[in-house]
């Protein structure tokens, strides 16, 4: 890609925006600047590699709404003045349903909600990505543009990489700064409101069947090595699926011969490995590389209109937590995919 908006350094067409970002981010992080001004810096340099006339963070609060933390393209008074309720606008129907808005006219878009104060009105395509941990909705990453167009699945997934690496710094404290009342925490306790269905008191056990693979580490220092533990997993990967399919009861004619047929062919599919390997070779770790690539994978099946793909999401998301085990060296207690 080239930045043609003439504010910033200029980009070699042939190196993927991906890896650009990556490194630009991590130089942002290593400096010694405070929160807000990193956020300022981060949305500048996503700009300028993405060719956007906006790029902004809204982050989430206690409350579910949304606010504006950081723009580049956007009228600078609107940072922190500018607020969406929970699930307001196509950037709050991004952070409440957890999913990719690709909008090439976004104003036309019935649930688009218009703020003076941004001077977004000459702005038409509009892209949001959530920014998520762990499964948790942090905020929303956008970008947009003055003439009317889809962005590619290449920027869904450039930005959804991005905002994975936002994510890991918003809640290591590197970016924001420090306001108590966003909707993420350094804390990992968990409160479970009930509803009382009877009166009496019951005993019982709460059994985590398989807890999630948190990745750690998104940015790699050694892509080649990288690459190279991801050949491994997927080949170890191979082999564990070919020794479970092999079990007479798994093997054996019936209704989920051809679920599990469907799940091999899944995860011998070139094109999914393919991904996988050039996540890695953009700069992310082989764990943020799965992520990377489950996260637009399930975006993509989830658009289909057949039910069918919408099932294959379960395959996506086993095979995926699969492949995350075998990186990390961690043991699935699961003998079948999960259907």
């Amino acid at each position: 890609m080239k930045n043609d908006r003439g504010d910033g350094p200029r980009i070699v067409p042939s190196e993927p925006a991906l890896r650009v970002i990556m490194r630009r981010l991590r130089e942002i992080m290593a400096s010694s600047h405070d929160g807000q001004t990193r956020l300022n810096q981060i949305v500048h340099q996503i700009a300028g590699v993405m060719v956007a006339e906006v790029c902004s963070i809204y982050l989430k609060r206690d409350d579910g709404s949304l606010e504006l933390f950081a723009s580049e393209g956007l009228k600078r008074d609107a940072v922190h003045a500018t607020s969406l309720k929970r699930g307001e606008g196509l950037v709050g129907r991004c952070a409440e349903f957890d999913i990719p808005i690709n909008e090439p006219d976004a104003k036309l878009h019935p649930a688009f909600s218009y703020r003076p104060e941004t001077g977004e009105e000459v702005y038409h395509s509009l892209l949001a990505v959530p920014i998520q941990r762990t499964g948790q909705v942090l905020g929303v990453l956008v970008v947009q543009n003055q003439t009317r167009k889809d962005y590619s699945e290449e920027d869904v997934e450039v930005l959804q990489a991005t905002a994975m690496v936002i994510a890991e710094n918003l809640v290591s404290g590197n970016v924001a700064g420090a306001n108590d009342d966003l909707a993420f925490s350094k804390s990992t306790s968990t409160t479970i409101a009930g509803e009382v269905v009877s009166d009496g008191i019951a005993l019982g056990h709460i059994v985590l069947h398989r807890s999630r693979v948190v990745v750690k580490k998104l940015m790699s220092d050694d892509p080649v090595s990288e690459l190279a533990r991801l050949e491994t997993a997927i080949l170890q990967l191979g082999v564990k699926l070919d020794q479970m399919f092999s079990d007479p009861n798994l093997a054996a004619k019936g209704d989920h011969h051809d679920i599990f047929e469907a799940y091999r062919m899944f995860a011998k599919d070139r094109g999914w490995q393919q991904r996988l390997r050039e996540a890695v070779r953009d700069g992310l770790t082989a764990e943020a590389a799965v992520e990377r690539v489950q996260n637009g994978t399930r975006a993509r099946l989830l658009r289909q209109v057949d039910p069918y793909w919408h099932e294959r999401t379960r395959d996506l998301d086993d095979l995926s937590d699969r492949l995350l085990r075998t990186l990390t060296g961690e043991t699935s207690d699961a003998t079948s995919p999960q259907n």
